[in-house]
Order: C-alpha cells, then structure tokens, then sequence
C-alpha cells in the first residue's frame, strides 16, 4: 500500500471545556475515541484523514442516520482536492466516483442494499485494490465484504453539532492512521480513551 502525500498544512480544532488529562499510549494504538463540538471540527478531522490515510485506503462509516458520515466524506472528499459542492450522500445511486482531486474517492453507501451479494455486484474488490481511498457508509451491515485491513469509523450523535468519534485501526497501515491521529488532537479536545491490541496484523 502506497503512502499518502505529505503536508505541512496546519490543522485548527475548535476547542471545547478542559478534560481529564489522559495517558497517550505509545503506537502501536489501533482504537481512540474522542468528541468533536461542531462540524468545523468534524472538518478538521477529514483534512487529517484526507493527508493520512494511505493511498489504497478502506474507510467503513459507522453511525446512525444523521451522524454526519456524509459530512465526513465531503471534508475528506474537498481536502483530497475535489469540489465540495459535486459531492453528496449517493444513497440512490449506491456509489460516487470524484476523480477531480489529488487522488480519487469512492463513496458508497450500503443503506438501501439488502444483502451482501448485492454490495459484490458493484465490484467493490476493484476499489479496494486501487489506489484511491474507498469510503463505505452503513459499512456494519455487511462486515464480511470488507477487506481485513481497514480503518472504522463510528460516529455517535450526541447534540445538534456534537459527536463521539470511535476510531479502531484493522491493520498496521491504518493503526499508523489511529496514532498520527491521536498525535494531531489538542489537549483540551476530549480525548476519552485509547488502546493497543494484543497482537499486530499486518
């Protein structure tokens, strides 16, 4: 797998209350979770996503209807170089291609489909093994069709602005992801938890 192209862009997070201080485990870390107070933020966390993740990327987007998977997709999708205003949740088109940016992205959304054979008949192999980065909203309803190695996102609606985000690494690309991640999260963002696995895949 490829690397991402570097950056030295400076990302602002909007800050929230002062939380407790938390020990910040050494990589390899494969799960964090953290709050967000408003989309700014939530567009601070796809510019990250959009310089870390690796070139040939598999993101599964947890999270209920509402809890801004799309909005995620657009910061990544704008800060890969695409058009913000050309992208949107493909619903009933199942799969949007933007290859107008850096590198492509491939959105799909996995909500209407009723079964795993039906997710398999768009390919999704094809996708995985390219080099843009695939982002697969309503992805927990079929966990078998995903590569073993990916990065998972779950997001938790906690207000009108507000969310909880799960971050778990599947992989020693994407848990490289989870730690530069941790790493870019300033002290007073609520950092609640991380962890290591017990062992490393690769």
């Amino acid at each position: 797998m490829a690397t991402g192209r570097a950056s030295e862009r400076v990302v602002e997070w909007a800050h929230t209350v002062a939380c407790p201080k938390l020990v910040v485990l050494r990589p390899p870390i494969d799960t964090i979770t953290f709050d967000v107070p408003d989309l700014s933020a939530t567009d601070r966390l796809g510019q990250l996503l959009a310089e870390y993740l690796p070139n040939g990327s598999v993101v599964a987007l947890l999270g209920t209807l509402g809890a801004g998977k799309t909005k995620l997709v657009q910061a990544i999708a704008k800060y890969a170089g695409n058009d913000e205003e050309t992208i949107s949740s493909p619903t009933f088109v199942l799969l949007h291609e933007y290859i107008g940016g850096d590198r492509p992205i491939y959105h799909f959304d996995a909500y209407r489909l009723e079964s795993a054979e039906e997710f398999r008949r768009l390919s999704p192999d094809d996708y995985f093994e390219g080099t843009g980065l695939t982002l697969i909203e309503w992805a927990d309803k079929f966990p078998r069709v995903l590569p073993a190695n990916h990065l998972e996102i779950r997001i938790e609606l906690l207000g009108e602005t507000t969310r909880r985000f799960h971050l778990t690494g599947y992989g020693t690309a994407y848990k490289a992801v989870v730690a530069q991640i941790v790493q870019a999260i300033p002290p007073d963002l609520c950092l609640y938890s991380t962890s290591k696995s017990r062992q490393t895949s690769g």
